[in-house]
């Protein structure tokens, strides 16, 4: 049986280091052609070093030297520069990119892919909130399989899973309600960088964790799965779910619910997406009842959590929207983990910038790029009020 090749683009992430466990442990089944990271060259060396793939690409040019002299007696390609990462998708020895990065930096490498005929398994949710109807589009057009990496949309694809004839009537996507759950406005003026990056349940890197704690990521989540099942708004709701067992549900035209359950674990979904339609044989935890007798389920405040229904609204209104609040969402993030403002300015930011930059309902792939740029000039400028 031939390996599938894999490209990790984003090796040095929560995700990209969770692939590559996963990679180590089926040696037979895969072949680990491509690594990348953005400025984490020491992880990289690391990572290249002890899983010997074909090639690295670092994508800060100021660390091409160390990177390459590091490997200088290794068998290993190294490139530097955003440009390499979509040029070394398109090797013939992969077959299924990994794509981990985080935030818009994930679109050109992703679209490269589709281009050269790789299926994808999508970490970067950002890439199908930006342009989703441009990467379905072009994934349809070339042939390309998505499948998702992000717990709620494996749990829906595995819901669906032999059930593609049959019509959705909703999905619920759950959410754990994150940090602050059951906080008010005040209490969430109040709130610290420290305590927004203390998940309950999940172990993510730092700008998907402080989108959890704004309900971001949700919002973000609710627009993938748009793009992902060719959804209506209408047809998507959240719910919270503080335990996380609960991954995400499927309810269909008679009525009937399928729900995909497990302990809180991204090396399932992560494994999954990289050998369907098979599943292999774990040693991961198994969840036991007992240990959650109860399973409990919430309304998501959205007077309070605005993020997540100006992710409805945007979604609702089309076109670049939904890029707009991406970028502005990307940079309230940043300056709050550089602690330039507070938590509650977050959603300011996203709000005022996506009022300010103009919605394009037909945009071509340098009209997402205008309004990426765009949105971030706003927002950078609206951190200083």
């Amino acid at each position: 049986m031939q390996k599938k090749g894999i490209a990790i683009l984003g090796s040095t992430g929560s995700i990209g280091t969770q692939a590559l466990e996963v990679i180590e442990n089926y040696s037979d089944q895969f072949d680990l052609q491509i690594i990348t990271a953005n400025q984490n060259a020491d992880l990289l060396i690391d990572q290249a070093i002890k899983h010997q793939p074909n090639t690295v690409v670092i994508v800060d040019e100021s660390q091409f030297k160390k990177v390459k002299d590091a490997l200088w007696d290794h068998d290993i390609h190294v490139y530097a520069g955003s440009e390499a990462l979509c040029q070394v998708v398109d090797s013939n020895d992969v077959h299924v990119v990994l794509t981990a990065m985080v935030g818009y930096a994930g679109l050109k490498p992703t679209l490269a892919a589709i281009y050269a005929k790789k299926d994808i398994a999508l970490a970067n949710k950002e890439t199908l909130v930006v342009a989703g109807e441009l990467i379905t589009k072009e994934a349809y057009a070339n042939g390309v399989n998505i499948y998702p990496v992000d717990s709620e949309h494996s749990a829906i694809f595995q819901c669906l899973t032999g059930e593609f004839q049959n019509k959705i009537e909703k999905i619920y996507l759950t959410a754990s309600g994150g940090p602050f759950r059951g906080y008010s406005l005040e209490q969430l003026q109040k709130v610290t960088k420290a305590q927004a990056l203390k998940h309950p349940n999940w172990d993510m890197g730092a700008k998907i964790t402080i989108d959890s704690a704004s309900m971001m990521n949700k919002g973000l989540e609710v627009i993938e799965a748009k793009w992902l099942f060719n959804l209506k708004p209408e047809q998507i709701d959240v719910i919270v779910h503080p335990q996380s067992i609960v991954h995400s549900l499927v309810q269909f035209e008679d009525g009937s619910m399928k729900a995909q359950m497990g302990l809180p674990d991204m090396k399932l979904p992560i494994q999954y997406a990289l050998t369907y339609p098979k599943r292999l044989k774990t040693d991961f935890p198994r969840f036991n009842f007992m240990d959650y007798p109860e399973l409990t389920f919430e309304k998501v405040d959205t007077t309070v959590f605005t993020n997540l229904q100006l992710a409805f609204d945007a979604l609702e209104e089309g076109g670049t929207a939904a890029c707009a609040l991406n970028a502005a969402n990307e940079v309230a993030v940043q300056a709050f983990l550089d602690e330039k403002i507070s938590f509650v300015d977050i959603f300011r930011v996203n709000k005022e910038t996506i009022a300010r930059v103009q919605n394009i309902l037909q945009p071509a792939l340098e009209d997402y790029i205008a309004i990426d740029k765009e949105a971030r000039e706003v927002a950078n400028g609206l951190l200083v009020i």
